[in-house]
């Protein structure tokens, strides 16, 4: 699994980056079939707006994205929503057969 940072109009720091590379590939716990990690960090202006992309197995991308003043705050507010959407859509997985009622089954007569 590739996790990909990148800053658009500044630099991160090589400790930022670090940091934002092992918290990225916590994701892993949450659902196993990731494929890549794009965590994209702009500077606009003064704000600082953290996006993560994360590209499954059989899925669409996940997205999530903050804005912020600081860094790793946005950073780590946009992984708490993306770690929220991976474990809803692991939930929806797992527990897809479960909607269904089971069947019944005949009781037989104890006499």
């Amino acid at each position: 699994m590739q996790v990909a940072i990148a800053a658009r109009h500044g630099e991160l720091r090589p400790d930022l980056q670090q940091i934002i590379e092992e918290k990225s590939q916590k994701l892993l716990t949450y659902f196993d079939r990731v494929i890549a990690i794009e965590v994209t960090i702009d500077f606009e202006g003064g704000r600082v707006k953290a996006e993560i992309l994360v590209d499954a197995e059989h899925h669409d991308n996940f997205v999530s994205h903050e804005t912020g003043d600081d860094v790793l705050a946005c950073f780590h507010a946009a992984l708490h929503k993306m770690e929220q959407q991976l474990k809803r859509y692991k939930e929806k997985r797992r527990d897809h057969r479960r909607d269904t009622p089971l069947k019944e089954m005949p009781i037989e007569d104890q006499e």
